[in-house]
């Protein structure tokens, strides 16, 4: 029998242990993100942290799951690198949301996620890593040893534990900018979106790149994993329509386009989250950094292009994962033409060779967010 909205999360009083440490599995994926557009973009930090706040609560509740609460990665990334800009990024995700929400409701997602195929969202992914790449590199030389100093920080924790990688290089920076800056005082985050939304041929692009992402990493295989980790029926229709919704609602008041993500669900599990507390403990904690946002304005660029780095790294790997050439032909035409074009153009070659009998893909050995 189905569980009703929020029965899983009052059946766990006092919450596991497990979850205190199993929020922090969502932030390794969160965080890096969001400082980088806090800083390279008109983006209000504390206006982001508090929208992530609000929906890991909303969802940690709604399900009674440690869901993850996310930026959508394709835009968030391309929004980093200069390749969208921010009026284009939020029109881009309120696009998505529409889609997403529409999909949820008419049932139809799971025919999307077979139209477009896997060596295509692996593709974007790789696309995104490339774009990223290049960013950080622009970055880091600025200040080439501080930028090696972060890069041994972050192989150093690699070895103990990869997806840290980034939260630590990520700490190592604030802890500069504390010293550089101070602490400022609490501060309440002023709400509204920073700039309007801008419609253009990137923006479509843009959106359809995410959505590409998206219906494969963030709702498909999200929905697969509630069923293994957890043994929960969550339809991807269900996870379409809660991530369409909160983007939608997000985007007006100074947030992000959002969406769940399969890495960010199992980086909280290995972490030790079982029940939605753990999104009750974190959405409190980015609500405590919300209001202290100004910290990290003195943030070293040198280290947030290593940050950049990282999450570029992570991107790519389980990217290649997927072992096939098309997956590697999208992601090179995304990086040097455009993220919009090279999914057009993946989706027509995988279609084209699945009808002649090619294979496009070897094998897949590992999920990650959208």
């Amino acid at each position: 029998m189905a569980t009703a909205p929020g029965t899983r999360l009052r059946n766990h009083l006092p919450f596991p242990p497990g979850d205190l440490t199993g929020a922090l599995g969502d932030s390794v994926t969160v965080l890096p993100l969001v400082v980088a557009l806090a800083a390279l973009t008109p983006a209000n930090l504390g206006a982001l942290l508090l929208g992530f706040a609000v929906f890991q609560v909303v969802w940690g509740v709604r399900y009674g799951l440690p869901l993850s609460v996310e930026p959508m990665k394709a835009l968030a990334g391309l929004a980093v690198a200069g390749a969208l800009s921010y009026g284009e990024f939020l029109a881009a995700g309120m696009l998505a949301g529409v889609v997403l929400l529409l999909a949820g409701w008419t049932g139809t997602l799971s025919r999307v996620e077979r139209s477009v195929g896997r060596p295509v969202v692996r593709g974007v992914q790789l696309a995104v890593a490339l774009v990223l790449l290049d960013s950080g590199w622009s970055l880091a030389v600025g200040d080439p040893r501080l930028a090696l100093a972060g890069l041994a920080v972050a192989a150093v924790v690699a070895v103990v534990a990869p997806r840290a990688a980034a939260l630590a290089v990520l700490a190592v920076g604030v802890g500069l900018a504390a010293l550089a800056t101070g602490v400022p005082a609490p501060a309440l985050p002023t709400l509204g979106a920073p700039v309007a939304l801008t419609l253009t041929p990137d923006t479509l692009s843009g959106a359809a790149g995410q959505l590409a992402m998206t219906v494969g990493n963030a709702a498909v295989a999200t929905s697969l994993l509630c069923a293994d980790l957890f043994d929960r029926e969550v339809s991807s229709d269900d996870l379409a329509t809660s991530m369409g919704a909160m983007s939608l609602l997000a985007v007006p008041f100074g947030g992000l386009p959002m969406c769940h993500g399969s890495g960010g669900l199992a980086g909280k599990y290995a972490f030790g989250a079982r029940t939605g507390w753990a999104n009750v403990v974190l959405g409190v904690l980015y609500a405590l950094a919300a209001l202290v946002a100004g910290l990290l304005t003195g943030f070293p660029m040198a280290l947030l292009g290593v940050l950049l780095g990282v999450v570029a790294l992570q991107l790519g790997r389980v990217a290649l994962a997927e072992r096939s050439w098309l997956a590697l032909v999208v992601g090179v035409v995304g990086a040097v033409v455009g993220v919009g074009v090279a999914f057009l153009f993946g989706v027509g070659l995988y279609h084209l060779w699945r009808r002649f009998g090619e294979p496009v893909t070897g094998r897949t050995t590992e999920t990650t967010a959208d």
